[in-house]
């Protein structure tokens, strides 16, 4: 950070990146240079045959080649590692070395062509063996090299590079000028067309990226605007900001080690009553425990439990083989060989599976927890419509609609047409928004259950069993958990009982208003660090501030920060700002100033100039069933005579609790905000809170059953005591 500015462009990597690169070739360089010296050192070459001369004065040359690239390697890991983060001016001489290299490589891919054509033409001829060996071992070495070098060149090329380095030039020509004459131009630098021109160039670039990534969609108008929206937003998002992955990643590993310190500081200092943190969730005295010793709060939560499983048979055979990989053949039986063609052995239709009817099949399978009959099933997926199907639940007397989460590229697109859509309400309601991309599923779905007239379908499937007294629940997970949530608000008009179980939803799904209005009948699911329910265009706008505000207080270099993240590299030292921070309220307090500072401004915090994009807030919906671990720690005391002392192996004790959707207004970074995600993560969290519920009553039950043996026992010897007493006093 910045970005690194070289043949008169802009390039989406820093100086301070080129460590690894350089480590790389300069190690492959010496292999060879050694190879090569030592082959020229101990092999006899007979200049007198042309062949073998015109050989040994090529490892000559490529000698010395393989030398300058060694010197000049070293030059760029050196001038690379210098400075931290932000502190550009101490590379500044990285573009020499990189020219000087780049001057290296022409003569390095035009020796490797000499040596090619020496191949082509004396290779079989000449006589000696074992330099041909190795000489061709260099030769195709050098050349992979040669093309990872320039794979990895387009992959830093910046499209809009060169007009980035002339909006920057007349942006700091028209700063020099307003010093120099003292006056300011109104809000200019905001309007002029080299800044407008800059802004269509990424955002032109970031519309290639995503044709280019979904090449295999097709380019059907849906998708050409799908790729239109989502490159505005990714271009507007990153506007300007003029950093590289490397500085994400550098300030994601910052800013981790940074809310840890911030956590421990808060419950060092009590403040707001915080006692504990789990899952990055504050545990105060207002905290509400799901109290699962209440008959109805269990009952309740084993419904959460059972609806869990609809949520994950939606996503058919993939799931299906990750979960029961030892269990695969089970599914065997089930397969209905070009099932597209002779259909289903039951009256279920199934819309667009494969020939197999392997997703229908793991259905099935999943689906086997009771009385449950699938009236239909369709997995057509394009953006904005995704598969779902509707079961009739003969045990919780309900009608059932699942739909699957992210499973597709077209899903992706999907999740990625993250603005705020105003929901198809009637009568309308301007201040109700939704994800625009779960809204137009949900459309989809609506659509789709009128059209088929699924629901009366299933309420009419079997009157002897009284069918259409059932009610009608709503099921998701992730993609599925949003697009469901939505549609249940579109349903509710129709159907008052309706519920909805929505795990693992987006954060960026609904406004406040649409929230509110959704708790009645919305119960979500979160578990732990899930990264998800706290990703919206609002929480990364926070993101965005919080990573540039850590990357600003790094002083150490780059490689250093991101090696503190590497498992191998683990125990090594932490980062000096980390250390400067720990420990230290003041220092943490500061911290946070600057955060709330860096949230609350609009302007870009190098360049205020820069107006940054503020989107309104979207919430995940309804009540929250908030899944938190907590760890025990080694001299833990606390419940031991309870429900943890049950526990071996140290293993988290996970509990539940009601969370507010404001809760999720934060990215908390750690190795399993991605696995938390996972719906076979989710259920059996959801199945280990019941089980550490489990254990806790018969812990408990065994206690007082022995407390109440060891009473009767007392009792017993005292009253046989007494009673021996009383007739020795007699006899006496």
């Amino acid at each position: 950070m910045p970005g690194l500015v070289v043949f008169r462009r802009r390039w989406s990597v820093g100086s301070d990146d080129l460590v690894v690169p350089g480590a790389f070739l300069l190690t492959i360089h010496f292999i060879c240079f050694v190879i090569v010296s030592v082959s020229l050192v101990i092999f006899e070459y007979n200049t007198r045959i042309l062949s073998v001369k015109l050989l040994f004065y090529h490892l000559i040359g490529y000698l010395l080649i393989l030398f300058f690239s060694i010197c000049v390697e070293i030059g760029i890991c050196v001038i690379s590692m210098r400075g931290s983060i932000l502190d550009a001016e101490a590379r500044t001489s990285i573009n020499i070395w990189i020219y000087l290299k780049s001057l290296v490589i022409l003569f390095d891919i035009a020796w490797l062509a000499v040596g090619s054509v020496w191949l082509g033409h004396y290779y079989t001829t000449a006589p000696i063996d074992d330099p041909k060996k190795v000489y061709i071992a260099i030769i195709i070495c050098n050349w992979a090299l040669v093309v990872i070098t320039l794979i990895t060149i387009w992959c830093t090329f910046d499209a809009a590079g060169r007009s980035w380095v002339k909006m920057k030039k007349y942006q700091r020509s028209m700063r020099e000028t307003e010093s120099r004459f003292n006056y300011k131009r109104s809000n200019s630098m905001n309007r002029n067309w080299r800044q407008r021109k800059v802004m269509r160039a990424y955002q032109d670039s970031w519309d290639h990226r995503c044709r280019l990534l979904f090449c295999c969609m097709g380019s059907s108008e849906r998708n050409r605007n799908s790729f239109t929206d989502i490159a505005r937003l990714l271009s507007d998002f990153f506007r300007e900001l003029d950093v590289v992955p490397s500085d994400v990643v550098a300030g994601l590993v910052l800013l981790r080690k940074f809310q840890r310190l911030e956590r421990e500081a808060i419950v060092r200092q009590r403040k707001n009553g915080t006692y504990e943190f789990l899952s990055g969730v504050p545990i105060t005295e207002r905290t509400q425990f799901l109290a699962l010793n209440d008959a109805k709060n269990y009952d309740f939560f084993q419904t959460v439990i059972h609806y869990m499983y609809f949520a994950q048979g939606a996503y058919g055979w993939p799931m299906y083989v990750i979960i029961n990989r030892s269990k695969m053949w089970h599914l065997v039986p089930e397969l209905k060989c070009f099932g597209c063609c002779c259909g289903t052995s039951d009256d279920t239709e199934v819309i667009q599976d494969n020939c197999c009817l392997c997703n229908y099949a793991a259905l099935k399978k999943t689906l086997q927890l009771g009385d449950i009959d699938i009236v239909y099933a369709t997995y057509h997926v394009d953006v904005g419509e995704t598969p779902f199907f509707v079961a009739i639940d003969y045990t919780h007397r309900s009608v059932v609609i699942s739909i699957r989460g992210t499973l597709s590229m077209k899903d992706i697109l999907t999740d990625l047409n993250a603005e705020g859509e105003v929901l198809p309400l009637q009568p309308p309601r301007d201040d109700w928004l939704g994800h625009k991309g779960m809204v137009q599923a949900a459309i989809y779905i609506r659509n789709k259950l009128q059209e088929e007239n699924l629901i009366e379908r299933a309420l009419q499937r079997n009157p002897d069993r009284q069918t259409h007294t059932f009610d009608l629940v709503l099921v998701g997970h992730s993609l599925g958990a949003g697009t469901a949530a939505i549609l249940a608000i579109l349903l509710k008009p129709e159907h008052p009982t309706l519920q909805c179980f929505s795990y693992s939803p987006p954060g960026g799904l609904l406004s406040m208003p649409a929230v509110e209005y959704s708790k009645s009948f919305i119960t979500s699911v979160v578990l732990g660090k899930d990264v998800v329910p706290r990703i919206g265009l609002n929480q990364m706008e926070a993101l965005r501030a919080d990573l540039i505000n850590a990357i600003q207080r790094s002083v150490d270099p780059k490689w250093k920060t991101i090696s503190c993240s590497v498992i191998c590299c683990g125990c090594g030292p932490e980062p000096t700002s980390v250390v400067n921070m720990s420990g230290q309220d003041t220092h943490i307090n500061q911290y946070q100033e600057e955060r709330g500072t860096a949230r609350s401004t609009s302007a870009h915090p190098t360049d205020s100039s820069i107006a940054l994009t503020l989107h309104q807030p979207l919430y995940p919906p309804g009540r929250i069933i908030h899944i938190v671990r907590h760890h025990p720690k080694p001299d833990e005391q606390k419940y031991d005579s309870g429900w943890r002392n049950v526990l071996k192996n140290r293993e988290p004790v996970y509990q539940a609790i009601w969370a507010d959707s404001t809760d999720f207004d934060e990215v908390l970074i750690s190795p399993v905000m991605l696995q938390d995600h996972m719906p076979d993560k989710v259920l059996a969290a959801l199945k280990k809170v019941v089980s550490c519920r489990d254990r806790t009553v018969k812990a408990c039950t065994t206690r007082r059953r022995n407390d109440n043996t060891t009473i009767t026992t007392t009792t017993t010897v005292t009253t046989t005591t007494t009673t021996t007493t009383q007739n020795t006093d007699t006899r006496l």
